[in-house]
């Protein structure tokens, strides 16, 4: 019956999992958005070069207007400061490692007023951090020693931010980085990007500006990183155009892979069909057999289609030669049967005697031939499972003791080393019975037979030759063949020999007629049992 289920065809298969391998490297980018954490340190390192740059200014310019005695009574830094002429500052922060503090609070009213140098040249320096604001959008803010802003891009000179932990480091002279939310009044009204990490985030960097070991003051800046979303749509020709190469490229795998699979697996579909229809030679070797797999599935389906070729022939033949066989003693048997069922009163006692003789004959002749028969669909069905075992020494000598008490003159010549062959007891005694029964039925029961065996590399040979008349030329290439013999009135159905040979095949055995000039030798070959032999 044939499955109507809905299945896809390899083709749709191969183009899918192309697509989906080629997808997975943009769905990570997507979905665990590794690359927010670069745009968050690209943002970092841009307002470390901008607050290092406004540092320098705010420290030129508060020693160029402060007197002598006021750099020695601003505060230490509690680091030492380092005597290397280069001291970058490396941007480190990361979404998955650092947290997100809450937005940095408004300044409070000081609890003194700012240092009197950094008031002084604080106010000059806001129109340069508005000119920067411009083009940068960060916010900036200068602070003295004490954390009180005097120059800001958010007009809230005078408050102390003395209390962000940001600034609180920069202000002992520590460099410092962190992440906070991003006030909600900051972006109302645009777009929010439930996908980004980054859209609600702000990166605060807190520079201290420094004279030695003196703090002089202290540099913060603030601004929003881009979004992912932001950064891909600023790339989005570039990622168009890669998308439609990944495209192209899974569509053109997809299309070898199927080139190379699918159309061989349809060729072979196709010739399964038609051997299933009963067509004849149906299967060929494939034309396109690109891959290991394909190439072995055609060698696969080529011997199956000659297998069953050749069984749909030893079945049709089969079933022609049990016909013939059973068609002739079935029409003397209902030849008799008719005979005496029209004259059995008239006929004389010893002719219906002789007529009930010949069908009791012709009954027996077909229970033996049906056993026989049995016998020979067990051979042919018998399947070893690589274990069986036997040696020669136990199975022989009974055999010719049994067959000598009954005429037979047999000599034996045995190896002195025990051989074991990788056969069954049963198939081994069905074998030399066949042979010793052939010789007392066609050279008679005072023959003389000669039985030896020994190695040969890797298999046991087996004679059995007797002193008979022998097997004449013209019937010599057919003793093998089903339902062949000269002994038929004699009891001979022409199937021990193909018994023998079926039983040997199973096993890898053969046997043969070998060319004699008296009597008839056969040559038996089993596979030896090395381990056994050593």
């Amino acid at each position: 019956m044939t499955d109507r289920r809905w299945r896809p065809r390899l083709l749709t298969m191969l183009l899918a999992v192309n697509l989906a391998l080629l997808a997975l490297p943009l769905a990570g980018i997507w979905f665990l958005r590794v690359y927010e954490s670069a745009l968050v340190r690209q943002t970092e390192s841009e307002l470390i070069g901008q607050a290092a740059l406004i540092a320098a200014q705010f420290r030129a310019a508060w020693l160029a207007a402060a007197p002598p005695e006021a750099l020695s009574r601003q505060p230490r830094a509690q680091r030492a400061p380092s005597e290397d002429r280069w001291q970058p500052i490396p941007a480190s922060l990361d979404l998955a490692d650092d947290p997100i503090l809450p937005p940095a609070p408004d300044g409070v009213p000081p609890g003194v007023p700012p240092e009197p140098v950094a008031l002084r040249v604080g106010p000059p320096l806001r129109d340069v951090l508005l000119s920067a604001q411009r083009h940068t959008l960060a916010g900036m803010q200068i602070v003295d020693a004490r954390g009180i802003v005097v120059a800001s891009t958010e007009d809230d000179e005078g408050g102390s931010l003395a209390a962000l932990q940001e600034l609180a480091e920069a202000l002992r002279g520590t460099p410092t980085s962190v992440l906070r939310e991003r006030p909600a009044e900051s972006y109302a009204g645009l777009p929010a990007w439930p996908l980004s990490r980054v859209a609600g985030v702000r990166v605060h960097v807190a520079i201290p500006v420094t004279d030695g070991d003196r703090i002089l003051g202290a540099v913060l800046l603030r601004r929003t990183p881009r979004t992912l979303i932001q950064a891909l749509y600023g790339k989005r020709y570039h990622l168009v155009a890669l998308g439609a190469l990944l495209l192209l490229v899974g569509g053109a795998l997809a299309t070898f892979t199927a080139l190379t699979v699918s159309r061989p697996v349809r060729g072979a579909v196709e010739q399964a069909r038609r051997v299933a229809a009963g067509e004849r030679g149906a299967v060929q070797p494939l034309p396109h057999r690109y891959t290991r797999e394909v190439a072995e599935l055609s060698a696969s389906l080529a011997t199956m289609a000659q297998t069953l070729e050749r069984r749909a022939d030893y079945i049709r033949d089969f079933a022609a030669e049990i016909g013939h066989e059973f068609k002739t003693p079935l029409a003397a048997m209902r030849g008799t049967v008719e005979l005496l069922r029209d004259d059995v009163t008239a006929m004389a006692p010893e002719d219906r005697d002789r007529f009930l003789d010949n069908l009791a004959a012709d009954i027996e002749r077909l229970e033996r031939l049906t056993r026989r028969l049995l016998d020979l669909a067990r051979a042919d069905a018998l399947r070893p499972t690589g274990e069986e075992r036997a040696a020669l020494d136990t199975i022989i000598p009974p055999l010719v003791e049994r067959y000598c008490s009954k005429g037979l003159q047999i000599a034996v010549e045995a190896p002195a080393a025990r051989l074991v062959a990788q056969a069954d007891a049963d198939s081994i005694a069905a074998v030399l019975t066949n042979l010793l029964d052939n010789v007392r039925q066609h050279a008679g029961p005072d023959a003389t037979v000669h039985v030896a065996w020994h190695t040969q590399g890797p298999v046991i040979v087996l004679t059995v030759a007797d002193d008979g008349p022998g097997i004449s030329a013209g019937n010599q290439a057919r003793v093998f063949d089903r339902f062949f013999t000269t002994a038929r009135d004699g009891g001979g159905t022409g199937l021990g020999l193909p018994i023998v040979r079926s039983r040997l095949a199973a096993f890898g055995g053969t046997i043969r007629l070998l060319p004699s000039d008296r009597g008839a030798t056969f040559e038996v070959m089993l596979p030896l049992d090395t381990g056994a032999a050593a």
